[in-house]
């Protein structure tokens, strides 16, 4: 309170202390009473979306909104199941590839206790992310034209929030990184995080969005999970094509990650519309993924509370991966992996469907992106 009199400081705190004594704490204990007598002992006892007033038709709506597709619940159910029993396919090769002889089960003990696979600072852990994102630099040319003039810096999740925060989060400017619980932190997937949240994921798309002053507003600065995540998700595969993943490991916790993601589309309905509960979720989690047991907890914990929205990855980034697959058949030696992602993201965030007839045009253009000097 620099230039304020001290006789002026010494009556602004009795005043807060008051207001505090007096407002404050009166209506925070109102507030508690009511959710002791009121709100708790009133709240469902299931967790299912599909157990709301109308609750079937609130769930295909929400994965409508998450999705920008409108999907049948039980089709998502059974595309997740196959897609898990794919990539498990490629895990038990990455396995293999480490030279480790046992069976998946004491792989993944293996992995969650080892020590080389975990940071010993939070330091180490946020170092060894910003030399992920640097090595990225140096690569970006090679798989971008139009590269955001906004940069990003990395930083630790807020202490108070950490312990309930997820692995990491990224926006324009920012890759927050969770240094919280390190034991539950593995290094073997930080470059698939580092990949998905800052560049080329979420901290280098949203700021190309915001870039594009020729978009509608709406494009620059809304959100669109299907779109956002699905991105991100694609860049973290992408990275193997960057050469990014350095040791059977790194590939693993990559394909940890993507199964992760298909997993959700299991988990996510199997609970709001297929009865499942939130151990039978937790169960089916630790079978197939190699996430922390923290983390499974907390990502259950998210599904539960956030229905259909974790959907998005996986549809998301299948939607880009077959608009890409669809350009690479039609086009030959003239698809320009560039000129395709640069078309992706001067969209800006939109509706999946939006996407697939960009990318048609983007055929019909003869791969032409939209910034051809950048080619």
């Amino acid at each position: 309170m620099a230039g304020v009199p001290a006789d002026r400081q010494a009556q602004l705190r009795t005043e807060a202390v008051a207001v505090i004594r007096d407002v404050v704490q009166p209506a925070y204990r109102e507030l508690l009473k009511f959710m002791r007598t009121e709100y708790v002992p009133g709240m469902r006892t299931t967790i299912a979306a599909a157990d709301l007033p109308d609750g079937k038709q609130y769930y295909r709506g929400k994965v409508r909104e998450f999705t920008t597709l409108d999907l049948d619940p039980g089709a998502i159910h059974d595309l997740g199941v196959a897609e898990v029993a794919r990539l498990h396919e490629e895990m038990l090769a990455a396995m293999h590839a480490s030279g480790f002889k046992g069976e998946f089960p004491a792989f993944l003990a293996m992995l969650r206790s080892d020590p080389r696979f975990y940071a010993r600072t939070p330091e180490e852990l946020l170092m060894r992310a910003a030399w992920i994102a640097k090595r990225f630099d140096g690569k970006a040319a090679q798989f971008f034209g139009y590269l955001p003039r906004a940069r990003f810096t990395i930083k630790p999740v807020p202490e108070d929030l950490a312990p309930f925060y997820t692995a990491g989060r990224a926006g324009p400017g920012v890759y927050l990184l969770n240094t919280y619980d390190l034991k539950s932190r593995p290094l073997y997937n930080l470059t698939a995080l580092t990949l998905h949240e800052s560049a080329p994921g979420h901290a280098f798309q949203i700021p190309i969005a915001m870039e594009h002053k020729d978009q509608p507003a709406f494009r620059q600065l809304s959100y669109l999970s299907a779109y956002g995540e699905g991105w991100a998700l694609y860049c973290e595969r992408l990275g193997l094509e960057m050469g990014l993943y350095d040791t059977p490991y790194d590939r693993f916790g990559m394909l940890g990650y993507q199964i992760w993601r298909a997993a959700r589309l299991v988990v996510d309905t199997g609970i709001h519309s297929q009865g499942w509960t939130r151990a039978q979720a937790q169960d089916y989690f630790r079978q197939y993924t190699a996430l922390p047991e923290h983390e499974i907890d907390t990502e259950i914990d998210r599904y539960i509370t956030w229905p259909g929205q974790a959907l998005s990855y996986y549809l998301g980034e299948r939607a880009i991966l077959e608009a890409r697959s669809r350009a690479e058949h039609a086009l030959g030696a003239r698809f320009n992996i560039r000129a395709f992602h640069d078309a992706v993201l001067e969209l800006g965030s939109v509706p999946l469907p939006v996407l697939t007839v960009r990318i048609d045009r983007f055929i019909a253009e003869g791969g032409r992106g939209p910034y051809p000097d950048m080619e």
